[in-house]
């Protein structure tokens, strides 16, 4: 497992990719995209939904809340990303499929 200060450098810098590639295709798709103490939360108009996403330090995870559920992705020295159990989805992978089953089309990350 990681200690807090790998966890806390690795999130940063995941949260941090993931925010700009998702304002990126906010500005596209028109949704928008907040980074605030570490969360980041992409709330959509039409149809309204507000997903969130935020760093867990105590389990050394990052969870994904959207289409009321839940998903906690572990950090993979392997692929060096934080990824879903099971499926292997990267951060950006898991967040692009349920913006763009959001959306209702195809959303890249």
């Amino acid at each position: 497992m990681l200690d807090e200060q790998q966890f806390k450098l690795y999130c940063d810098r995941e949260m941090d990719f993931l925010s700009r590639a998702l304002m990126r295709a906010g500005e596209e798709f028109e949704f928008d995209t907040d980074l605030n103490n570490g969360a980041l939360t992409v709330e959509f108009e039409t149809p309204p939904a507000k997903f969130v996403v935020s760093p867990n330090a105590p389990v050394r995870q990052i969870w994904i809340s959207a289409h009321s559920r839940s998903f906690k992705l572990d950090w993979d020295p392997e692929s060096e990303a934080f990824v879903l159990p099971g499926t292997k989805q990267t951060l950006l992978e898991v967040m692009a499929q349920h913006v763009s089953e959001h959306l209702g089309e195809t959303v890249t990350l």
